[in-house]
């Protein structure tokens, strides 16, 4: 495995650090439990020490899952990266109403992007609990709330980290304008964003950003959630609950339109012996300011090579003949 600093700071992660998202069943149709907890095992045998979960993830199951994986692991051995500001368990309208959802019991929720100071307080006294540790090692704003000042949201987080409840600070979903309107208030060291071959929005402006000011760049769902596995094809049945059935990405044309692209980068995976998603993952992480790769896994085979795909060794020509293909994407 490959280790990496977090922006400027000691705070070391596994380049592909694994993504607790699906773990939590929320969304994604149903969680395993049992299985969730080997696939983080599993991941941590082979190198995986960095674990990004959420409390919004299952409404508390991710971190619950992550904690139990975790309980037997030296706690300076593993990196918990979690988030704030998604609330679901409010007693009245708060911040931004994110969306209508369900529970993974089929209860109605109401989700709002919230991050007073008190709820960021309360958010990580709750984490803590759930994760059964006494320090967050990053504690990511999870989107932007434009109810409540960047500079009250990051003054309690300032607090959190005087308390050694936290350690560093990182935002998600942030423009570079936000993330300098935090920065008055706190050092940030990463941004988590959505990033792929085929979704490469934040190399417009949020990249640049982030290398001219020392931030790492945390890319979740490099493998498009599940697209750029190749294992999706036009009339790919999905769970009940399932929200990849009703995302763009995952419509006929442009799953289509993605195998195409998939079937010309194949043989560089097939020379090496890898699957498509290793290939993906590991350009991923060669791209310009990207430090980490989230990548979720259902069970531990597929952590397990989610991990593996640090051994790839990729040639300049190789790289450079795959950001050609998706250049033209």
């Amino acid at each position: 495995m490959e280790y990496r600093n977090l922006g400027n700071s000691d705070l070391q992660v596994s380049a592909i650090t694994f993504g607790a998202w699906a773990a939590g069943g929320w969304m994604w149709g149903s969680t395993d439990r049992k299985e969730a907890i080997e696939a983080i095992r599993a991941s941590y045998d082979v190198g995986v020490t960095s674990i990004d979960t959420a409390p919004i993830y299952g409404q508390g199951t991710s971190e619950e899952i992550v904690g139990e994986a975790i309980r037997d692991i030296s706690r300076d051995k593993v990196q918990l990266l979690t988030k704030f500001g998604m609330r679901w368990d409010l007693d009245s309208a708060k911040g931004d109403f994110a969306m209508h959802t369900k529970d993974n019991n089929g209860k109605a929720l109401d989700v709002y992007r919230y991050a007073g100071k008190e709820s960021v307080i309360y958010e990580c006294e709750q984490s803590l609990k759930r994760l059964g540790t006494d320090y967050i090692d990053l504690y990511q704003i999870h989107w932007p709330d434009s109810t409540t000042p960047i500079s009250e949201t990051f003054e309690a987080v300032s607090r959190l980290i005087e308390q050694g409840k936290v350690r560093y600070a990182g935002v998600c979903n942030y423009s570079s304008t936000q993330m300098a309107e935090a920065e008055q208030t706190v050092n940030l060291v990463s941004n988590q964003v959505p990033f792929s071959m085929v979704n490469r929005s934040i190399e417009v402006e949020t990249v640049p950003y982030c290398i001219g000011h020392d931030k790492s760049i945390l890319a979740y769902s490099p493998l498009q959630r599940g697209l750029l596995t190749g294992k999706i094809h036009p009339g790919y049945t999905f769970q009940e609950g399932d929200h990849r059935a009703s995302s763009p990405h995952f419509q006929p044309a442009f799953i289509e339109k993605t195998n195409v692209l998939l079937n010309k980068i194949k043989p560089i995976a097939d020379s090496k012996n890898a699957s498509l998603g290793q290939l993906v993952l590991r350009w991923t992480i060669e791209r310009p300011g990207i430090t980490v790769a989230l990548a979720g896994a259902r069970n531990a085979q597929q952590a397990i090579q989610n991990a593996q795909s640090i051994d790839i060794q990729l040639t300049m020509e190789e790289i450079e003949r795959i950001n050609q293909l998706v250049d033209d994407f």
